[in-house]
């Protein structure tokens, strides 16, 4: 059973433009967390999914940098019209060792749109995140978490897989960096959580949540294709 309700990801109103001054604010966030110590090797007793929807934006550096610091891999679910316009971005989502997702053009609600319109938001990601540099994709996360027969039909057609998630960070609804850090600790083994490129709390969450990973013996993984979980990377 999912911990959080497929609808509950952020309302469209709660995300920020991408602006250089929340780039800065992030980055200086990122320089602040930057002093701890990357979690330490461990032995994976099992995997994790981390992933961060809405990118990439001019706050995906701050993003990758602290998950770097951090040794950790993540999924990124970009936005299609997101990485039409940031397409270095993407290409150094998949430098730092992401997996590159699909999470629609535009973010509508799709459940409540047309099957060409649903195909359309679909087909137009696939193509820009390939145009960017990023692969093709073959991770779909329906925007808001919504979905029908109509949307996975489409994505069948496209050879994606469904990926929802495990446990909500609440990220998106302006949950503190402790939150953040309590809903990673929640995690077991094959799960994923759903965080976003933008917050400053969640890139200031980072090193606490790579340190927790590494408590309890997990590692951050890949998501199969195949089954949707976490698992090891390839």
């Amino acid at each position: 059973m999912k911990s959080a309700p497929h609808f509950s990801s952020r309302p469209r109103s709660a995300r920020p433009a991408p602006t250089l001054a929340v780039a800065a604010l992030i980055a200086a966030s990122t320089l602040a967390v930057g002093v701890n110590t990357p979690a330490q090797a461990v032995t994976c007793g099992g995997y994790v999914g981390l992933t961060f929807d809405d990118g990439p934006s001019g706050n995906t550096p701050a993003l990758l940098n602290a998950l770097k610091q951090n040794s950790l891999r993540a999924t990124t679910f970009n936005e299609g019209q997101y990485a039409a316009t940031y397409p270095a971005q993407v290409r150094a989502e998949v430098a730092a060792g992401m997996w590159v997702g699909n999470h629609s053009y535009t973010h509508p609600h799709l459940t409540q749109q047309t099957q060409a319109t649903i195909d359309s938001e679909i087909s137009r990601t696939q193509q820009a995140i390939a145009a960017a540099g990023g692969g093709t994709p073959r991770l779909f996360r329906p925007p808001y978490g919504e979905t029908n027969a109509t949307v996975k039909a489409v994505e069948a057609k496209y050879g994606l897989k469904e990926i929802i998630w495990d446990v909500d960070s609440q990220d998106w609804n302006g949950a503190t960096t402790d939150a953040i850090v309590a809903a990673a600790g929640r995690l077991t083994a094959g799960q994923i959580i759903l965080m976003h490129d933008w917050p400053p709390n969640t890139v200031a969450a980072i090193p606490r949540i790579a340190q927790g990973l590494a408590a309890r013996g997990l590692c951050a993984g890949m998501i199969s294709p195949g089954t949707g979980r976490a698992v090891a990377p390839q």
